[in-house]
């Protein structure tokens, strides 16, 4: 999965972070991607805890599309 900002000719940089799923409590499987400039800023980490605070997993974020739709 990437997160945050990669330039467009910029290295990528894979790490792995324990992100849980807020809904069911499912540990995300593999790990994040980003841009290497990216990765070290205060934005980075701010996004970072951002999505960790909001992270559903496929299943509980489809289940939240399907009854929103009814």
């Amino acid at each position: 999965m990437i997160i945050g900002k990669i330039a467009k000719n910029g290295k990528k940089i894979k790490f792995n972070e324990k992100i849980i799923c807020n809904n069911c409590g499912k540990q995300v499987p593999g790990g994040l991607k980003t841009g290497e400039a990216y990765f070290k800023t205060k934005s980075f980490k701010t996004e970072l805890e951002n999505f960790k605070k909001s992270y559903l997993c496929g299943i509980c974020r489809d289940k939240k599309r399907i009854e929103n739709k009814h």
